[in-house]
């Protein structure tokens, strides 16, 4: 009876956990939303540039306080932690609608960026009150609060165009009072439902706590979580501006299709976990970077047209040129068939398109030589990017991210079974740090190149990196312990 007991106790922390976790990470994606309707309405003219440093300031507070605040939760327990948390960062956003400058919405953006915390405060709060045997089941629930970002770019566009009617100018500062509401909220239910737990006899000192940070490991297992939950961080945000600037869709289209993005991403992590424990992680990874390799050389294609030469009309001998029309030329008895101009129809088709044509060069009277050229080629090559295969491509890429997220957490506990908090929150961190570079990576590329799928270029090659990387190492381990197999077989 004590157990049941115990564990409906359990179940009501996962519930408030994943409960407050999902709406921390609404607002600490709130940004990519807010910020592209800022500037696509004029309200503030902010560059390319700046909306990449806004789109990423809120997540680098969010990830750079992960091992600070997971130490923090682990001392005083979760409750107080998160309450503090919940409470504390509904201010900046209360103040968010008062922001007139470039300065400070960035200060008050860094200021309620501490809400992506919370992972770190749930992942320790959660497990705390589970056994072993649920661990993974628990945090993989928990770990579904990342449909926290489909929240916001579902709903935060048309709330933003509702508020926008009336007062165009200010309708937009309901929309950070009404996140500020719902901290407050959750941090106030946090107060008087919450039951505080903590790790007992922890006597390791900070110094003793960190030493796990000088495993090469645990960077490598950083990489892999900067690219899968750091990289949908940033794309969580990224797409919006993406689908509007690229296929010309409205804000609430792009915001749906972010959340097409963001949703299936965060609610299959339970799913990736249990992947994870029948297959193995590293089977799992394999295959999470391996399609992330393959979907983002698809993706970087960029929407383009290419006009290049084409077959010509040469020559057969020399002569003087007798009439010349847009249908062909004629020289003495000779007449050359001049290809015309055809009007490409297949808008937004799948497969590059290719039309060719002829323009005359000579004149009428005109002398040539044998193999001069009479009519020169033009080829355009014609790519639509079909917005509805980039969208299928884009989920697909989500949904592997969102095993792997799970994935390289299943890691952590079976390289690190004692240092799981610290290293969970080393490896959080720099996969926040993700979310943040992201953007700004982003928004450097497309300054640099002018095209929108350069940001592809760069997963693509990050994932490669990743790829190889994990099997050198793989392959490092096996052979070392072919070798030990070696040396016991010819011992005996």
């Amino acid at each position: 009876m004590k157990n049941s007991h115990s564990l409906a106790q359990s179940h009501k922390i996962l519930f408030l956990n994943t409960l407050a976790f999902t709406v921390c990470f609404a607002c600490w994606t709130l940004n990519g939303v807010l910020v592209t309707f800022l500037v696509d309405n004029g309200i503030f003219r902010w560059s390319v540039v700046q909306v990449g440093w806004l789109l990423g300031i809120p997540i680098l507070t969010g990830s750079v306080m992960r091992l600070p605040i997971g130490i923090l939760t682990d001392k005083y327990g979760g409750k107080y932690v998160f309450s503090l948390l919940l409470l504390l960062c509904s201010i900046p956003l209360f103040l968010l609608p008062f922001a007139d400058s470039f300065f400070m919405f960035s200060l008050l953006s860094f200021l309620f960026g501490m809400v992506g915390t919370s992972f770190a405060v749930g992942i320790g709060y959660t497990s705390i009150w589970y056994p072993k045997e649920w661990q993974g089941r628990a945090l993989g629930i928990f770990g579904m609060g990342n449909a926290g970002a489909a929240i916001t770019t579902f709903l935060a566009p048309s709330l933003l165009n509702y508020f926008s009617i009336e007062d165009p100018q200010n309708g937009w500062k309901t929309l950070p009072v009404i996140y500020a509401i719902s901290l407050l909220v959750i941090g106030i239910a946090f107060l008087f439902f919450a039951e505080n737990k903590k790790i007992e006899n922890q006597t390791k000192t900070i110094t003793q706590m960190l030493q796990p940070l000088k495993s090469a490991r645990v960077w490598r297992f950083g990489a892999y979580y900067f690219l899968v939950f750091g990289c949908f961080v940033a794309y969580s945000q990224w797409l919006l501006p993406n689908f509007m600037n690229v296929y010309q869709t409205s804000l609430v289209m792009g915001g749906l299709f972010a959340t097409l993005f963001s949703l299936p991403s965060g609610v299959i992590r339970a799913f990736g976990g249990y992947l994870s424990d029948k297959y193995g992680a590293r089977k799992v990874m394999y295959w999470v970077l391996g399609s992330s390799v393959i979907l983002s050389a698809l993706l970087m294609i960029p929407k383009m047209e290419i006009t290049t030469t084409g077959p010509g009309v040469l020559a057969t001998k020399k002569g003087i040129i007798t009439s010349v029309s847009n249908q062909n030329i004629a020289m003495d008895q000779t007449e050359f068939a001049i290809a015309q101009k055809k009007e490409n129809k297949s808008e937004n088709a799948i497969f590059p398109t290719t039309t060719s044509w002829q323009q005359v060069v000579v004149a009428e009277n005109q002398s040539v030589k044998k193999k001069e050229l009479l009519a020169k080629g033009i080829t355009v090559i014609k790519f639509d990017a079909n917005m509805w295969v980039f969208l299928v491509l884009v989920i697909l890429i989500g949904i592997s991210w969102g095993i792997g997220k799970a994935a390289v957490y299943k890691h952590i506990p079976e390289y690190f079974p004692t240092e799981v908090g610290v290293v969970g929150g080393m490896v959080g961190m720099i996969g926040g740090l993700g979310g943040f570079f992201g953007p700004i990576i982003f928004s450097y590329l497309l300054t640099v190149t002018g095209i929108w799928s350069s940001s592809w270029i760069f997963i693509l090659l990050f994932s490669t990196i990743c790829l190889v990387w994990m099997h050198c190492i793989i392959i490092k381990i096996s052979t070392e312990k072919q070798s030990v197999f070696n040396k016991i077989i010819a011992t005996n």
